[in-house]
């Protein structure tokens, strides 16, 4: 069975490299109507027919493009980048990273949006280390020209755009572009603050081949990750688990006795469901140290004590050594403990799937509705056999009311003919 499990394991993850590897270069993904309305996308195309224009994977943002050569070998870039920037106050910021695809090293430009503000200010920025970690986030210069830059917030088509001219250096691979796009809705004055730490705002970076259009998204490696984190939690840890309990309750003794299949059952859901949730939780350790700058803590917590409660459990299961047999007088708190702990995991466990579940948002519906028909059907399920335990019980304890009944009749019977069975002696001595 564990072998089993563990070629499970190893199929899943095996599908999911298969399918990163196969989706790591990804083409063009077009814009849509809204964004090729915009003013600034149309006189790009004027300029040029080689404008490019994509839906960038996160943050409902959408990206346009074209280039060429200067007479200095250098590159002259036109970028315009759109997001729906709905709210009065927000900021919209992209940029370029000379090293990797990642925030930190990041030549920025930040478009910032307040209330009463004719014309949204704009200014270019350094983003370094000391910003994540919460410094103040200051302009300044950086390492190539930008030109041209103009910001609109077009409420006819419902966009908030930056569009601008940079003339890049050599160093810059036009084939290989880092480059990197937030958006955050917290402002103090002018100076963008710290954007949300959701998966949309960490998945937010891509390498793009200017010339052709692919891409390399890096966020996407993570989101099949994620895929793979959440399956194997949700079978392992969400699903085989709670049917060891439910296996161990209905069918030890009360109402359907299967003994010693119940145990063999029992055993196997919550060993493979072990091997399946811990998986899934190392994948998820993995996933937390790959953006130790967004950390979800209280998922983090929770995955770390299901963890330590399941192992405890299963140590009880595989170290038979250590149970205490059925007349020994430490068997009662041995089940409080076992019992609490398995009922304090399926509070947890439901609860901590749907705090993951939730950071998916907004591509959450599916995992939410499948999660929600596997929660109903084991309800359905424990109703069931609740209602068969009860109807069972109550069956037996009014047969065993009735028999005990009779057996009192009987034997206020057996007295009174015991009785005038005695007295008939007395009368005949009497008479004679």
């Amino acid at each position: 069975m564990q072998s089993f499990a563990l070629d499970t394991i190893f199929i899943l993850i095996s599908l999911s490299s298969l399918s990163v590897v196969v989706s790591s270069s990804k083409p063009l993904n077009p814009c849509n109507g809204d964004f090729l309305h915009i003013q600034a996308y149309k006189q790009m195309q004027n300029q040029t027919n080689t404008t490019q224009c994509k839906k960038l994977s996160s943050l409902q943002a959408q990206f346009a493009w074209n280039y060429h050569k200067t007479s200095h070998n250098q590159t002259q870039l036109n970028i315009l980048i759109g997001t729906k920037l709905i709210t009065t106050t927000g900021w919209l910021a992209w940029g370029i990273n000379p090293d990797l695809p990642r925030m930190v090293g990041t030549r920025a430009i930040i478009a910032v949006k307040v209330p009463n503000q004719i014309t949204p200010s704009v200014n270019t920025y350094n983003i370094t280390k000391d910003i994540q970690l919460g410094c103040r986030l200051q302009p300044s210069g950086i390492d190539f020209m930008v030109q041209n830059t103009t910001v609109v917030d077009d409420k006819d088509v419902g966009f908030f755009y930056v569009f601008s001219t940079l003339v890049l250096p050599q160093r810059y691979n036009v084939s290989s572009l880092n480059h990197v796009w937030q958006v955050g809705y917290c402002v103090d004055g002018l100076e963008p603050k710290m954007h949300e730490a959701s998966l949309g705002n960490l998945d937010s970076k891509e390498v793009l081949n200017l010339e052709t259009g692919d891409c390399q998204n890096i966020g996407q490696h993570r989101r099949h990750m994620r895929k793979v984190h959440g399956i194997l939690n949700i079978i392992g840890w969400g699903t085989l688990l709670p049917i060891g309990v439910i296996v161990a309750r209905y069918f030890k003794q009360f109402p359907i006795k299967l003994d010693p299949c119940w145990y063999y059952f029992h055993y196997s859901c919550q060993v493979v469901g072990y091997i399946l949730g811990t998986a899934g939780w190392g994948l998820g350790l993995f996933l937390g140290h790959e953006s130790k700058y967004y950390t979800f803590h209280s998922h983090r917590v929770l995955g770390i004590c299901i963890f330590g409660f399941t192992t405890l459990q299963v140590t009880q299961i595989l170290a038979f050594q250590f149970k205490p047999t059925q007349e020994d007088e430490y068997r009662k708190h041995w089940n409080v403990y076992h019992h609490f702990l398995g009922y304090a995991l399926l509070v947890m466990i439901p609860v901590n799937i749907y705090k993951g579940i939730k950071l998916l948002k907004p591509d959450n519906i599916t995992w939410k509705w499948t999660y929600n028909g596997i929660l109903v059907l084991l309800g359905v399920v424990v109703l069931a056999f609740e209602i068969v335990t009860w109807v069972v019980f109550l069956y037996k304890k009014c047969c065993k009311k009735t028999v005990e009944e009779s057996r009192r009749v009987e034997i206020e019977e057996d007295n009174k003919g015991q009785t005038n069975e005695g007295s008939s002696p007395r009368k005949n001595e009497v008479q004679e």
